[in-house]
């Protein structure tokens, strides 16, 4: 056995979708983008075309706050502050130049899931500044900390535990110095009660205490931020506060009495400030006393408010973004003359539109809102998963829509490359297929040429998706998931169009329909095309619920010669593949599915408890008919077909322990040889090695904790070698080739999310020798289970000693390494 080595890994293409979480993103004043993914942190900076740099991977549960703490003079790192349904606080220190991070250390102190982050930097009179930060939690608590770069053993430090009022769950933390000297402190917190709560403490003792309620939503408190109203010295601070109630609510707060307030309080209702419900609240902090007023009631939102943040102009101006579930993002502004707050720009989607609430069409609200550190850029996160990013043009006076990034939201549970290398299909338990290529960059920047993104959306299922294959050298593929059907699809004009101006691919669209649409209550694709976008509804009822198509009309976006990857309306609207047939056959859901070389076979198998329902049925695709008998062997549940790459064998494997090779015959397949001991537990996976004149090499990877090397002719296979691993092996692939020394390349994924790239070589004898054994350094590993790895047909661009591995997660990450061979 050869020694272990450590290898490094460029990431081509790291795909994963946010969590939905209002408290779950953050952007740095140096540009980089911090959002939860599953377990994940993940990094991006929206200027870089290239997407996400850094997936950080400690966390054992959903990361629901990310927050990063103000930068002090002579620091070249940020820190990172994160927390989640683990309970635990974990830091990071991020590299503002190339976005990556490290892992600095874990903070306990909460009983329950943590909500949500807020930080602040404080300097003491006579004292140097210091970071704190506050933690909210499902434990009705909210603790405040302090971080100390200096102090080598203990850099984070429990200054206080409060507990919230009534016991409410803090959803919401806002910090901010209360004056310019920062002498006091106010922490303002919301959650599940329908009131602000302000807790005050002096910049020297950090000892806070509550001071005041605000009264005046009608129900949970979704977002809070601060921001002094002008740059000058003195200025009151204004507080920002988001409801489910769907307004939002601002707040002054000023140092000295109520009536130097109420004069300081430009173009405020005063009939409105001073009713009952709006008194004017009295609070101190360091020995100076303040008082809080209602200031001005935001309307305009249709549903719950999730986010509220301050920006500030480089002339000064101030501007509020705000988040709804009505798929909406509003920057509000004042009036300079009235002082009134009003509706500057207003971005997303009408959400009356028809079609808005289909599962093609709803986008189900915008979770979060945040502003780049210039003020010039908003992204939003939506219901998928996707980030939304507009930019501000001067020019125009208007905000531009521009692509950003998107991934699965739960378990990436298949992965098929086109034959070509072309694309990457995955399917996900997010109940969506989604298409992923690399763009060329069509001349437009330099830095996007050779960067991957999502280019299409060929299905939105109404169940989770188990697996995928395309067809041979055809632009369709099929699919299976939990239903007892396979559904096969093909690639639409529209979409082959878009993909041959971003991809410079090749295609073939003499056959091909315009473009595809989902009924609202349907589960099927349906083909359109642009003559049949004239078609009138067959009913009254079918026109007044909108579930016709007369609407649909191939978007200019992609009708156009493209410039770049969709943005999300399209991918989820307008990418859809037709499906052109359902494979029927199984009495359950559909566990695995492959498709032969040629693309004139499919092999599938379903979740089974018995003889009968373990079958291998075969379809084929000329006249998508199934070919009986089916394959009888397996006892329980098959877990993975494969066909060799001639197409002469087949492979399965099974949760029942045994691997079973099928051969030729006719026009199907039928028994070869059948090991029913092949492993001590149930087999996984297996993947054939790449054709060799005298001899086939499989190999087998199952809960063992085995990799299992089996050499053989047509005819027999037998025991070649095996390799132990420390945790159950879930998942292997055969680079498709030899390497130049005429060896083979093995990738192999565990369940702790280790990734191992093995060279073999095979013996006169039979003899499989691990020839070198490389595992991939430990900050590209993922937090959980290897679900699927495949190998990236070579193409004619790539490197003979670099090869592209796509590796599907457990954690609901996609991504693609290049890796020395």
């Amino acid at each position: 056995m050869a020694d272990t080595e450590t290898i490094r890994a460029d990431s081509s293409y790291l795909a994963a979708g946010a969590n939905r979480y209002s408290a779950a993103s953050d952007w740095s004043a140096e540009g980089v983008v911090a959002f939860g993914s599953d377990a994940n942190v993940c990094l991006w900076n929206p200027q870089n075309p290239r997407g996400i740099s850094s997936i950080l991977s400690q966390h054992t549960g959903h990361v629901k706050a990310v927050k990063f703490l103000p930068r002090l003079e002579g620091d070249d790192k940020t820190i990172l502050i994160s927390g989640g349904d683990d309970k635990v606080v974990r830091a990071w220190s991020v590299s503002p130049r190339d976005a990556t991070a490290s892992y600095l250390q874990a903070v306990e102190g909460h009983a329950e899931p943590i909500n949500c982050i807020a930080a602040l930097g404080v300097t003491p009179a006579g004292a140097p500044t210091k970071r704190i930060f506050a933690t909210g939690a499902a434990d009705a608590t909210v603790r405040i900390w302090a971080h100390d770069s200096a102090a080598n053993e203990e850099p984070f430090k429990l200054l206080q535990s409060v507990k919230t009022t009534k016991k409410f769950i803090p959803l919401a933390l806002a910090l901010s110095p209360l004056d310019d000297e920062a002498n006091g402190i106010v922490l303002a917190v919301v959650g599940t009660t329908n009131a602000v709560q302000i807790f005050t403490a002096g910049a020297s003792d950090l000892e806070f205490t509550l001071q005041a309620t605000l009264p005046g939503h009608e129900n949970w408190v979704r977002s809070l931020d601060f921001i002094k109203e002008k740059t000058e010295a003195g200025s009151d601070l204004l507080l920002a506060s988001a409801s489910q109630d769907k307004y939002v609510r601002l707040w002054r707060l000023h140092q000295g009495t109520a009536l130097s307030a109420l004069n300081n309080a430009t173009g405020l209702d005063l009939s409105v400030s001073l009713t009952p419900g709006n008194k004017i609240h009295k609070i101190s902090a360091g020995g100076t006393k303040y008082c809080i007023m209602f200031e001005a009631l935001l309307l305009g939102h249709e549903d719950w408010i999730y986010t509220a943040r301050w920006s500030r102009t480089a002339d000064g101006k101030l501007l509020l973004l705000s988040a709804s579930a009505d798929n909406s993002l509003s920057i509000w502004e004042s009036d300079p003359e009235s002082g009134i707050w009003i509706t500057g720009a207003r971005l997303g989607e009408v959400s009356r539109e028809k079609g808005a609430t289909t599962a093609t069409g709803s986008i189900g609200g915008f979770w979060t809102g945040l502003w780049s550190p210039a003020g010039t850029t908003v992204i939003t996160l939506g219901r998928t998963g996707s980030w939304r990013r507009w930019d501000y043009n001067p020019s125009d006076d208007a905000w531009q829509q521009t692509y950003a990034i998107s991934g699965h939201t739960r378990a990436v549970t298949g992965l098929s490359w086109s034959q070509d290398g072309t694309y990457l299909l995955s399917t996900s338990s997010d109940q969506t297929t989604r298409l992923h290529a690399q763009w060329t960059g069509n001349g437009t920047d330099s830095s996007s040429s050779g960067s991957w993104h999502e280019m299409s959306r060929p299905q939105i299922h109404g169940y989770d998706l188990n697996c995928i294959a395309t067809l041979g050298p055809t632009s369709s593929f099929v699919s299976g998931a939990d239903e007892k059907l396979m559904r096969v699809f093909t690639e639409p004009r529209a979409v082959a169009k878009m993909l041959s101006c971003l991809t410079n691919s090749k295609i073939d669209m003499s056959s091909a329909p315009d473009a595809a649409d989902m009924p609202v209550l349907g589960l099927s694709n349906k083909a359109i095309d642009n003559t049949s976008s004239e078609r009138q509804p067959e009913s009254q009822e079918e026109e007044e619920g909108g579930l016709s198509q007369s609407n649909f009309t191939i978007p200019a976006a992609l009708e156009a010669p493209t410039t770049h990857p969709p943005f999300e309306e399209n991918l989820s609207r307008h990418t859809l593949w037709p499906e052109v047939e359902k494979l029927y056959g199984h009495g359950y859901e559909i566990s695995c599915l492959c498709s032969s070389h040629d693309g004139k076979i499919i092999a599938s198998a379903c979740k089974a408890s018995s003889l009968n329902h373990a079958v291998i049925r075969l379809f084929e695709t000329d006249k998508w008919t199934e070919l009986r008998p089916p394959l009888q062997a397996h006892s329980l549940t098959v877990a993975r077909v494969r066909f060799s790459g001639d197409d002469e064998l087949l492979l399965s494997v099974g949760r029942d322990r045994q691997w079973v090779v099928w051969g030729r015959s006719g026009t199907g397949y039928e028994l070869v040889q059948q090991m029913q001991k092949g492993h001590s537990r149930m087999i996984l996976d297996c993947a054939w090695g790449p054709a060799e004149e005298k001899k086939r090499v499989f190999a087998t990877a199952g809960r063992d904790k085995l990799v299992r090397f089996w050499v053989g002719d047509n005819k027999e296979f037998g025991l070649g070698g095996e390799m132990k691993e420390a945790e159950p092996v879930t998942a292997v692939d055969f680079l498709p080739e030899v390497t130049t020394e005429g060896k083979m390349v093995l990738a192999v994924g565990t369940e702790a999310g280790r990734v191992m790239v093995v060279t073999l070589g095979v013996a006169e004898e039979g003899k499989v020798e691990v020839v070198k054994k490389a595992v991939l350094d430990k900050g590209l590993w993922l937090p959980g289970t290897v679900v699927q790895l495949a190998w990236r047909p070579k193409t004619a661009e790539q490197d003979e000693k670099k090869r592209e591995l796509a590796i599907a997660g457990e954690d609901g990450s996609l991504r693609i390494y290049e890796v020395e061979v």
